[in-house]
Parts: structure tokens; C-alpha cells; sequence
């Protein structure tokens, strides 16, 4: 009888803050990193799940501790009956009393349980020989419904409107699955909008976006009014009128500032501001989105859980779900936020970028098309092009888009080079240091 028979775990750093990517308004100086799991069993085919929890640098040995914590729950495990039933293993993890007390569905330990599951549903899709996308578009609507933990959502989504929504997206699955495996996702890219990249390189890099086929750029913003300005002029006399220019503030701003800094940028054309305000304040989206109009709002990579997702909904806050694929509690939870926004038609945008997010969440899209929102309208996957050559199997950009992975797994597989020479603080890069 195969079970899960060990769990390792990994604090995996890389010094990005060296060259200042991944600079922004609120993270000057990221050192990008993976807390890092491994699940590994008895069975005879030899697969392993590999997952993993983001963070900028200091407090991912933090992140590791509280993945080890979560491991010790699955070890020795029945792995056919654990996999069959992933609904039930999400709820045995975020329900456990005493880990739930650290949250409840918040901060470390969500994370760390995001980093377990994701561990698990690579570990199924492996096994299924499937890329993990088509592992879930594959189920049935009554088993994607079985994913989702509905406490705390059946005042906005109930489990038979999920199921509704499911049943509608069903005509079309196999065109639309040709479809992506032929032309992939829309994609748009991150890499020209760092705010401590010179001009000079900001407008090389957007210059190098248009001609890669991306329609849309994003800049961060939200350090210095003027500078970012300047860097909008600059960017959008670069790029044209033509290709959509989002913005970031990664949580600068009060309500009042976000309000009026955005109206102040507003005529270099912006198509979303994101992460205007604190995460948490759902009622302060709405307002500012009242307010900047039609420069839209877009939010989710550190909004903690659905219960906040739900929220930011029902109360008229975003024009965007930028879902995270290493946020909340893994793939189940993230089912619910993509049936939240089919619910509500709210188009989702998904943070990506990191270390490994984008070869991730590329596959959330991907099954939210086939299987649940079945449409590419205002639908873009962000993209950086950082670290992706740590990854067995990397994502690939092709005219602006992502190219649909087709190898088994949720393509979160590190190379074992990158484990011996970024692993802190005894890797080579860090030890030679």
C-alpha cells in the first residue's frame, strides 16, 4: 500500500536585489525565494510533488519552519486515498484546530498549507500524466465542486451555483483546450516597470516588450509622484498609444493619496492601478475605484484567503482578480476564487513573476478557461522574465503569450544544481558571498 513516507523542505534564496529586480514602491531591495517542499513516497513509479511558498528574503526560514510544522500531518498518509479525495485532505489541513488557531486561513501557516497542497496536486498530476491544468479541466463539474471548502462563501456562491457555472462551461472544453494548446495565453509583461531600473533601461526594455508581441506592460509606481511621472511619460512615448500600460502600487497609499495620485497619472493613460490601498481594505477599493474611474482597479496577490475575495466583490471594489497561486491555501482555494469571479464576472489577471509563480499560475488560467469562465476576454497572465532556467520545465513566451505546457505536473520542479548553489545560507552563492 503506497503512502507518503517523507518530507523534506528547503529555504532556496536568490540575490536579486543585487541588480534591483523586483524593486517596487513598498520592496526596494527583494532577495527573491522559495520556501520549499518535497513530498516523497513508497510507490512504485518514483514521482515526488514539489511545491513551494514565495517570499522576498528574510522570514522564508520562517515559512520553511511552518511548512514543516503542516508536513508532519500528512506523513504516512494512504498516498491513492490522500489523492483521490483533495478536497478532503484541504480541509484536514486548514480545520485542524490547533494549526488553524496561527491564522485562522492567513499569513505563515495558509502559506505554508499552500505549499503542501501544491505539493500534492503536482505529486496527482505526475501520476496522472497530465500537465496540472488538464488534470482539472479533465474532472467532472461535480468533482471541481468537491475542491472548494464553501464555508464562509454561500451568501455570494453556493455549491449548486458553482456547479451551474461548471455545467455551462462544459459545451466547448475540447475546442477551447485545441485552442490553447495552439496558441497559447495571453500574456502581459512586468520586466520594464522596476522602479530602481534608470530610464535608460526602462525604455530598452519596453522597447523589447512591443517587439516580443506583448499588449500590455506594467510600471510600479507610488515611491515619488514626480518620478513616476516622468517614468510614465516615458514609458507610454515609448510604447504608444496602442499597448495598455497598468500600474502598481504594492500597497503605498492611503485611500485620499491613491485617489489623488492616480488622477494625477491618469493622462499617460493607465489601464489598471493595482494594489492601490492595504490588501485588507475591501471598502477602501471601493471607494478608490468610484473615484479613478475609468482608470480601473485591480488586486489578490496578498489578499489571504476567499473570504476576502468574496468580499471584494460583493463590495463592487475591483475590475480585477489577480489570483496567486502560492497566497492561499493552494489549487483548492484558488478553484473557489475562479468560480467567485465566473459568479461575478469579474475577469481574472493573475500575479505571476517571482520565483516559479508564473510557471504555476499559468495553469489556473488555463483550467479557468476550459473549465470555468470558457472566455480570453481582458484576460492577461502576468509574466517577469526571472529565474525561469531553475525550472525542469520552465515557462516558454512566444508572441507575447504563454505557450500551454504539456509535461506532467504543475511544472514546479526546481533542477538539483539550484538546490546545491542557492540553498541559504550554506549554497555556493551564498557561502562564496
Amino acid at each position: 500500500m503506497p503512502r507518503i513516507t517523507q518530507v523534506s523542505t528547503y529555504d532556496i534564496r536568490f540575490p536579486t536585489s543585487r541588480e534591483l529586480d523586483g524593486s517596487d514602491a513598498m520592496n526596494p531591495d527583494p532577495d527573491y525565494s522559495a520556501a520549499y517542499v518535497v513530498i516523497a513516497t513508497n510507490a512504485s513509479d518514483r514521482h515526488k510533488g514539489h511545491g513551494f511558498a514565495f517570499t522576498i528574503g528574510r522570514g522564508n526560514d520562517v515559512q520553511v519552519a511552518a511548512i514543516a510544522a503542516v508536513a508532519e500531518h500528512i506523513v504516512g498518509l494512504d498516498l491513492d486515498d490522500t489523492l483521490a479525495d483533495m478536497g478532503g485532505l484541504w480541509k484536514s489541513l486548514v480545520h485542524d484546530s490547533q494549526l488553524r488557531w496561527l491564522g485562522p486561513e492567513k499569513g505563515v501557516m495558509h502559506m505554508a498549507i499552500s505549499a503542501v497542497v501544491n505539493a500534492l496536486w503536482d505529486l496527482k498530476a505526475k501520476r496522472a500524466n497530465k500537465p496540472l491544468w488538464k488534470l482539472l479541466a479533465d474532472l467532472t463539474p461535480r468533482q471541481i465542486v468537491d475542491l472548494v471548502d464553501f464555508r464562509y462563501l454561500t451568501d455570494a456562491l453556493t455549491p449548486e451555483e458553482a456547479l451551474a457555472i461548471l455545467e455551462r462551461a462544459e459545451p466547448g472544453k475540447a475546442e477551447r483546450q485545441a485552442y490553447l494548446l495552439e496558441h497559447g495565453y495571453p500574456a502581459y509583461t512586468t520586466s520594464p516597470g522596476w522602479l530602481g531600473y534608470s530610464d535608460e533601461k526602462l525604455i530598452r526594455l519596453c522597447k523589447q516588450a512591443v517587439k516580443d508581441g506583448f499588449d500590455q506592460i506594467k510600471l510600479k509606481v507610488g515611491a515619488d509622484l514626480a518620478d513616476d511621472l516622468r517614468r510614465c511619460r516615458v514609458a507610454r512615448e515609448t510604447i504608444g498609444p496602442r499597448i495598455r500600460m497598468a500600474v502598481d502600487a504594492n500597497q503605498r497609499w492611503d485611500v485620499a493619496t491613491a485617489i489623488e495620485w492616480v488622477k494625477e497619472l491618469a493622462p499617460y493613460d493607465p489601464w489598471w492601478i493595482e494594489e492601490p490601498t492595504s490588501p485588507d481594505d475591501v471598502l477602501g477599493h471601493a471607494t478608490i475605484r468610484q473615484a479613478v474611474s475609468p482608470v480601473k482597479v485591480a488586486t489578490g496577490e496578498h489578499v489571504q484567503n476567499r473570504i476576502v475575495v468574496k468580499q471584494l466583490m460583493q463590495a463592487g471594489a475591483i475590475d480585477f482578480l489577480q489570483i496567486d497561486a502560492a497566497r492561499v491555501g493552494g489549487v483548492n482555494e484558488n478553484v473557489a476564487n475562479l468560480l467567485l469571479a465566473a459568479k461575478f464576472d469579474i475577469p481574472v489577471c493573475p500575479h505571476a513573476g517571482g520565483v516559479g509563480l508564473c510557471e504555476l499560475v499559468q495553469h489556473l488560467s488555463m483550467f479557468d478557461f476550459v473549465a470555468v469562465s470558457a472566455t480570453l476576454d481582458d484576460r492577461v497572465i502576468e509574466y517577469v522574465d526571472h529565474l525561469h532556467e531553475h525550472f525542469v520545465d520552465p515557462v516558454v513566451i512566444r508572441n507575447g503569450r504563454y505557450v500551454t505546457p504539456t509535461t506532467p505536473g504543475f511544472s514546479s520542479t526546481l533542477h538539483p544544481a539550484t538546490f546545491d548553489k542557492f540553498s541559504y545560507p550554506s549554497g555556493t552563492e551564498w557561502s562564496a558571498a
